[in-house]
C-alpha cells in the first residue's frame, strides 16, 4: 500500500506542475487514474497501486530522491548562500522539485562525493555522532608525510581548539615535498582533515572525497556531474 494523497499533491511533489495549474489541467481532462479522467483534481489515489497519468504520460511517485554528485571546487555545501554558488546550483529543477539537501558538508574548495537527499532521517542517521560512519579522502600535502603521521594519526591528534581526533588510518601514496594520502576519518568536525595535517604542521593544498561508509565516488562521474543512487548504494552509505 503507497501513500494516500491528493492526486494534485502528488503531481505538484514529483514537479509535473503547481497545484494552480494541475486544476486548470484537470479541467482540460489532462488528467486520468486507473484509466478514467477525472475532474476533480482532489481525489485521492494510491501513490504505489493507482496508474496515474498526466498528458498520456505514466507518473511514477517517489516520496525520496538520493543523488551521488562529484562535488568541484568553488562550491558552497548548503540550499542557499547570499555570496557564491551552491552544490544546488548543480541539479536539474525536475529533481529541485523534491527540495534535496546536502548529506554533510565538504568546504568550497574540496571535490568529490557528495550525497544530496530530502530523507532527512538517512542524513540524521549517517551525520550521527554515534555511527561514526567512515569517510575516505584523498590529499595533497605540502611537506613530507611520514611513518610518524601515521602513527601520530592512529592515535588520534590534538585539533587547535583543543579535541582529540578518533583513531584515523592514514596510508601515503607519496612522500615527497608535495605528499600525496589517504585518509580515512570517523567522525566529522569541521575542516577536520585540514586540521589534522596542521596539527603535525603539514598543509592540505588539494581535498577530494572518496567514501562515505562504503559508498565510493564513481570515477566516471566528471566534476559536477551527478547521477542518482541505486538502491543498493543507499544502503551502502551507513555501512562501516
Amino acid at each position: 500500500m503507497g501513500k494516500k494523497m491528493r492526486v494534485d499533491k502528488l503531481l505538484s511533489n514529483v514537479g509535473v506542475a503547481s497545484r494552480a495549474e494541475l486544476k486548470k489541467y484537470c479541467k482540460q481532462g489532462l488528467i486520468s487514474v486507473n484509466g478514467k479522467v477525472i475532474n476533480n483534481p482532489g481525489i485521492q489515489v494510491d501513490s504505489e497501486n493507482d496508474e496515474v497519468m498526466f498528458n498520456g504520460e505514466k507518473i511514477v511517485y517517489r516520496e525520496f530522491i538520493y543523488i551521488m554528485l562529484n562535488k568541484p571546487d568553488g562550491y558552497i555545501s548548503a540550499t542557499f548562500d547570499k555570496y557564491d554558488p551552491i552544490v544546488l546550483d548543480l541539479i536539474d529543477q525536475s529533481y529541485l522539485v523534491f527540495e534535496p539537501f546536502p548529506v554533510g558538508r565538504l568546504d568550497k574548495d574540496t571535490e568529490g562525493l557528495l550525497v544530496l537527499t530530502n530523507d532527512g532521517q538517512l542524513a540524521h542517521r549517517v551525520l550521527s555522532p554515534k555511527k561514526h560512519v567512515p569517510k575516505t579522502y584523498y590529499a595533497k600535502i605540502q611537506g613530507k608525510v611520514t611513518e610518524e603521521d601515521i602513527l601520530a594519526f592512529e592515535k588520534g591528534v590534538i585539533l587547535d581548539d583543543g579535541y582529540e581526533t578518533m583513531p584515523s588510518q592514514l596510508k601515503i601514496l607519496k612522500s615527497d615535498d608535495i605528499s600525496e594520502i589517504e585518509l580515512t576519518i570517523h567522525e566529522g568536525k569541521f575542516h577536520q582533515v585540514k586540521r589534522m595535517f596542521e596539527s603535525v604542521g603539514k598543509k592540505v593544498v588539494y581535498l577530494k572525497r572518496l567514501s562515505m561508509g562504503k559508498l565510493k565516488l564513481d570515477e566516471s562521474l566528471k566534476l559536477g556531474e551527478y547521477r542518482e543512487l541505486t538502491e543498493e548504494e543507499v544502503k551502502l552509505i551507513e555501512e562501516r
